[in-house]
C-alpha cells in the first residue's frame, strides 16, 4: 500500500533521479572494471603500444555525457526550458 507521501509529485521525481543516478552510476563502475582490464591486458599484450587509451576515450565521452545529463538534472534543455519555449511559443500565436 502506498502512502501519500508515495504518491506525492516530489517524492516520484526524486525517485526518478535516485534512479537515473544508481544507473550512472552503474555505467561509471562497469566503464571503469572493463578499462582496468583492458588496461591491463594492453600491458600484457603489447607494453609498447597503448591502444587502450581509444576504447577508454570514446567510451568515456559518453561516461561524461551520461553524467552529465544525470548531474545537471536536464537544466540545459530539461522541464524548466520546455514549459519556457512552450510559454514563448504560445505568446507569438
Amino acid at each position: 500500500m502506498e502512502s501519500n507521501l508515495d504518491q506525492s509529485p516530489e517524492y516520484r521525481a526524486a525517485r526518478c533521479q535516485v534512479r537515473r543516478l544508481r544507473g550512472f552510476y552503474a555505467h561509471l563502475s562497469v566503464y571503469l572494471a572493463v578499462n582496468a582490464g583492458l588496461l591491463v591486458i594492453n600491458l600484457f599484450s603489447a607494453p609498447g603500444r597503448l591502444w587502450v587509451v581509444w576504447p577508454l576515450a570514446g567510451w568515456g565521452i559518453a561516461v561524461v555525457i551520461h553524467g552529465a545529463s544525470v548531474l545537471l538534472g536536464g537544466r540545459l534543455l530539461g522541464a524548466e526550458w520546455e514549459a519556457r519555449k512552450i510559454r514563448e511559443i504560445m505568446d507569438r500565436k
